[in-house]
């Protein structure tokens, strides 16, 4: 009976916890889109919770003959406890036929020490990841993109797999705002 009821107090709390979660990001959602992903995690290295929100438009799998963006927002909790949106990007995150045939290639976003990554997978014979990161800059209080990075393999070879990695001594400085995933 104790089991079942220290249970139902767990569930219930992560509901709630949830839904004010839910409702914190409410705000942040444009008209028409709906949240796709969302990562919380100190951003900005101030030992306060953020949240990467990543949306989508609705029912965009209907929409095949289109690459429709999917916005990625930064929101940095602010000293009142509130998220505020500091910055958006609507190229970054690839779209959902991108994938070839395993369709959405989005698969997750790491947040760690001022660092967030945006994971893809996608392919066909030809299997690839790519892995976009960038590292918040306390002096300007920006992220800038750090590393882009991908593997690449053929089904009838999976050990023979080829990667390539960019760095800032590649591309430079580039503004999360300015990245365009197509261009880089």
């Amino acid at each position: 009976m104790k089991k079942s009821l220290l249970f139902l107090i767990f569930i219930s709390f992560s509901i709630l916890c949830n839904a004010q979660t839910d409702a914190e990001i409410k705000p942040f959602i444009v008209k028409g889109y709906e949240m796709l992903h969302k990562e919380n995690g100190d951003l900005n290295k101030d030992g306060k919770s953020d949240c990467l929100l990543i949306l989508k438009v609705k029912d965009e799998d209907k929409k095949t003959e289109e690459e429709v963006p999917r916005p990625l927002l930064i929101l940095i909790r602010q000293p009142d406890g509130k998220l505020k949106q500091v910055a958006r990007n609507d190229k970054v995150v690839l779209c959902y036929q991108c994938g070839g045939v395993f369709g959405d290639p989005f698969s997750d976003i790491t947040i760690k020490n001022g660092y967030f990554s945006i994971e893809h997978y996608g392919g066909s014979s030809w299997r690839w990841t790519r892995i976009i990161t960038f590292k918040y800059n306390p002096t300007d209080k920006k992220w800038y993109l750090h590393k882009d990075g991908s593997d690449s393999f053929h089904t009838s070879d999976p050990d023979k797999v080829e990667t390539k990695v960019k760095t800032t001594k590649d591309f430079g400085n580039v503004l999360f705002e300015n990245y365009d995933v197509n261009k880089e």
